[in-house]
């Protein structure tokens, strides 16, 4: 259920203007996705993905989720949200952050077992404005 969640979140965004680029092992525009496709059997419960808008888009979005919960950590049976360049990668310089592809825009989505439609209409709703 986390994945196949993970992956109709991950279409979802993909498709809206707002989203500047989506990391999720199970689509097909995964920089890796010939190794990933040798070497898992479905994607992944986590999907990244980068706003156009930055950071001020990236806490807009999480704070209009109703479903999606915000949080530090990642890995849960619930579906938790993360802004990585003011929690978990704070502490590292701007020129580290933008190595490792984090800019203010990041959003990191833990996929819980919550009802697909579910988090697809929270999405839906909270991207809208953006």
């Amino acid at each position: 259920q986390q994945t196949e969640n993970a992956s109709r979140v991950a279409d979802l965004l993909a498709d809206h203007k707002a989203v500047a680029r989506v990391i999720y092992p199970g689509r097909a525009d995964h920089p890796q996705a010939d190794i990933i496709a040798r070497q898992m059997s479905g994607g992944s419960t986590l999907v990244a993905f980068e706003l156009k808008g930055g950071k001020d888009a990236a806490f807009a979005l999480q704070d209009a989720l109703q479903v999606i919960r915000i949080s530090n950590n990642l890995g849960d049976a619930k579906s938790l949200i993360t802004h990585p360049a003011t929690t978990t990668h704070k502490n590292l310089s701007d020129e580290a952050r933008a190595e490792l592809g984090i800019s203010g825009g990041t959003v990191r989505l833990s996929c819980g077992i919550e009802d697909t439609q579910d988090l697809l209409e929270d999405f839906a709703k909270a991207i809208k404005g953006l």
